[in-house]
């Protein structure tokens, strides 16, 4: 009889959930969008520094190498700081990952960003870094990593209903399964083609707001296009191909710039050679 009891309140409680997903919407005050999310900022904050140790632990942890690393944070950091992203609410840290082999970028709810050393040999230039950060930092802004997890009944009144449904009558180990399966989404997350495009009309934004050149956007997607072999697949598993991107990315550089890319938006390509070059064994 307890577990019929369970059941028919985890049953409501669900239904309760599914009105809640239908019915409740949040405007996000930098792309403008209304969006059915669950989470706060704070629970986005919390979940993504929660995530963060296994996404890290998926490409052999961090890259050994201080220099580095403060290069990456200094470009994100100007990324967000000189842009409308110094208005969210999410503490951005970005990471750099020891994975030679895998090209990808990724980003967790809340505001952590992570390159693989893989990706990174393949830029030559401090706006080809920007453009990357500032994509990654467009999943974190518009709230790709929120919707999905609401998309996937992992709202808190859906959570509630599975932990009545189906734990011990003190509910013993029900915010550890909800937060594993959470973390679980949230690392093996696929954001899909309309997310992926948004981000880049984001990521365009938040560099160019930076001072960097658009332009290092196109020459990033050919880059990517031109990588060779196996190391090209885990981004193309995350991220549409470059060369469907390509035509959108010049548009929007010819709408924005139509008398051409003003001369101060940088490339900072001499100093980018500087310090990865010298870092970054087999670049190039």
């Amino acid at each position: 009889m307890g577990c019929l009891i369970r059941l028919a309140i985890g049953l409501m409680v669900g239904l309760f959930g599914l009105l809640s997903y239908c019915t409740t919407t949040v405007e996000n005050p930098i792309t403008g969008e209304t969006q059915r999310v669950q989470l706060t900022a704070r629970q986005e904050v919390s979940l993504g520094l929660q995530a963060r140790s296994e996404m890290a632990a998926q490409h052999g942890g961090l890259y050994p190498d201080s220099g580095l690393q403060q290069y990456v944070d200094q470009v994100g950091g100007r990324v967000v700081q000189q842009s409308v992203v110094a208005q969210s609410p999410y503490p951005f840290e970005f990471h750099l990952l020891r994975d030679p082999q895998t090209v990808n970028a990724f980003a967790l709810p809340g505001g952590q960003v992570f390159v693989t050393a893989g990706l990174l040999r393949l830029l030559s230039s401090e706006a080809q870094l920007a453009a990357v950060l500032g994509h990654e930092a467009g999943h974190v802004i518009a709230r790709h990593g929120a919707e999905h997890l609401a998309k996937q009944q992992l709202g808190s009144a859906l959570v509630t209903a599975v932990g009545v449904a189906t734990t011990d009558e003190q509910g013993r180990g029900q915010q550890a399964a909800v937060l594993a399966v959470a973390v679980n989404q949230l690392v093996s997350l696929r954001y899909g083609r309309d997310d992926e495009l948004e981000s880049d009309r984001l990521g365009f934004r938040f560099m160019t707001e930076a001072g960097y050149n658009p332009q290092a956007i196109v020459e990033l997607m050919r880059v990517l296009g031109a990588a060779g072999g196996g190391r090209q697949s885990e981004f193309f598993s995350s991220h549409p191909s470059p060369s469907n991107r390509i035509e959108r990315l010049q548009a929007l550089i010819a709408e924005n710039y139509p008398n051409g890319v003003p001369q101060n938006l940088e490339l900072g390509r001499e100093r980018f050679s500087q310090i990865v070059g010298s870092r970054l064994p087999g670049r190039g």
